[in-house]
């Protein structure tokens, strides 16, 4: 079968593990199912949780998925900050956690429509490089203010040094970013959701089979698009 080709079609939901980036797992999908495929999101490394995965002809779907909501859980260190914002980065900075009441306030603030610094280590291109790289030379940057919406932010443990969050997002929100904002940085990040798919759907990459693939229509019908 040609590596282009047009069938199978659908869109897979898989359950990305920690270490391969998402172009990786792509990869590992291409070469089961030896149809052109595509993404609708991508995760960092160091991320777990759902990436939707398009193959064949549903690689037009993209524009109807890129810009569903997101659902994350995440682990934040409130004890430092790293250049990149998650675990994947170097320590920059030490300090004592923000007491209670002065993280309830950020988390607060953080809460509804938010803007905040693309995180550096981000592949956004400022000045046409992308800006992980200008921060691996060490060279600073005003990163652009990114807008976007926090439906929900819910606290699900908090040990002092560590908080965990249940976050439901607009697409395109930096959950480092958010870290940042209250002072830390993500110790593990993980996507639960993506619009009305839920990872409790997805199989692992090397449990993938083209059998798993959704109809291009059912999709549809779940995001609420006409076909």
């Amino acid at each position: 079968m040609p590596p282009r080709a047009l069938e199978p079609a659908g869109v897979a939901l898989v359950d990305k593990p920690g270490g391969p980036s998402s172009f990786a797992v792509v990869a590992q999908i291409r070469r089961v199912t030896g149809a052109r495929t595509g993404h609708a999101g991508t995760l960092d490394r160091f991320a777990t949780g759902l990436l939707l995965l398009l193959s064949g002809r549903a690689t037009k779907l993209a524009t109807c998925l890129v810009g569903l909501d997101k659902r994350y859980l995440t682990e934040i260190d409130l004890t430092g900050a790293t250049w990149t914002g998650d675990p994947e980065g170097e320590v920059v900075e030490r300090h004592a956690p923000p007491g209670e009441d002065e993280l309830g306030e950020r988390l607060e603030r953080l809460r509804g429509e938010i803007e905040l610094p693309i995180p550096a280590a981000s592949a956004v291109k400022i000045g046409g490089e992308r800006a992980y790289r200008l921060a691996r030379r060490g060279v600073e940057v005003d990163m652009p203010i990114r807008r976007s919406t926090v439906h929900a932010l819910d606290v699900i443990s908090y040990t002092g040094d560590v908080i965990t969050l249940d976050l439901r997002v607009s697409s395109g929100t930096y959950v480092r970013a958010i870290a940042e904002a209250l002072g830390g940085h993500c110790r593990t990040l993980r996507r639960t959701e993506v619009g009305p798919f839920s990872v409790a759907d997805a199989v692992t990459p090397d449990a993938f089979e083209p059998s798993r693939l959704l109809d291009e229509a059912l999709v549809l019908e779940r995001v609420g698009v006409r076909a």
